[in-house]
């Protein structure tokens, strides 16, 4: 197989994975490890990728990757996530759900639960949740992003800031080894902020991809948090700084 069949699957496994080794590319495609190499030096040359020690992961930016492309990233894991938070999630409670395409997972979990307050600035998730005659949905107001259906600004904050939920579950754009939330957008930023601080309890559902990747904007740390919903074990480091900080953790897989 030439470098130009092997280049985009390559990069789909690390869209897919969140990122690549020169071993498992070697053996996947039956080539040498040279070879490999040769194509994540060409694929970073183009910026596509970016090397590290054994391999390459997806770029860092200032800009996100395209929603359509962040729904097709390790969907599997995400539903495997939503399942597991969703079912922590219970009757009777008013909720907020803000952007992404893992909270959309969740709300795609919500379907039988019974007399629920969803709050959102996501429109996919209203758009959801109109399914469930027994789910109340209240959509903030904001700038809409027409991206991805998110709702930003000042108008989104303070609709926010009329409530006090009994439960959150959010998503990120990144998560660095320090265990901080990051994001793109300073507007978003601003809102999931004003999420935290109106919940009684939160929950963060991400995929292990996002440890791959890095944001310019801090939402904030997973020591304020009070569950990490992921579908793989975390490093060492993190998974003691997320007991020390009494974050609890569940796996779903892998």
């Amino acid at each position: 197989m030439s470098q130009t069949f092997r280049h985009p699957e390559i990069l789909e496994i690390a869209r897919r994975e969140g990122k690549v080794t020169v071993d498992g590319l070697a053996q996947h495609f039956g080539v040498t490890l040279q070879t490999i190499r040769r194509d994540l030096t060409d694929l970073a040359e183009a910026g596509r990728l970016e090397r590290v020690h054994g391999g390459a992961v997806l770029p860092s930016g200032t800009t996100n990757i395209g929603y359509e492309e962040r729904r097709s990233l390790n969907p599997d894991a995400k539903r495997a996530i939503a399942r597991v938070c969703a079912a922590e999630i219970p009757n009777d409670i008013s909720l907020f759900l803000n952007i992404g395409t893992s909270t959309e997972a969740v709300a795609e979990e919500l379907m039988n639960h019974k007399n629920l307050m969803v709050v959102t600035n996501n429109m996919n998730v209203a758009n959801i949740l109109v399914g469930n005659n027994d789910c109340e949905i209240i959509v903030t107001g904001g700038q809409l992003r027409r991206a991805d259906g998110g709702l930003v600004g000042n108008l989104a904050a303070e609709t926010i800031r009329q409530f006090k939920f009994d439960l959150a579950v959010i998503g990120c754009s990144a998560l660095d080894r320090e265990g901080d939330l990051l994001d793109f957008d300073i507007q978003e930023v601003s809102v999931s902020k004003a999420i935290l601080r109106q919940s009684r309890k939160t929950f963060l559902v991400a995929d292990q991809t996002k440890l791959s990747r890095s944001a310019p904007a801090r939402i904030a740390s997973l020591a304020d948090l009070d569950t990490f919903f992921t579908d793989r074990p975390l490093p060492a480091d993190l998974k003691a700084a997320c007991h020390s900080w009494r974050t609890r953790v569940v796996v779903t897989g892998g």
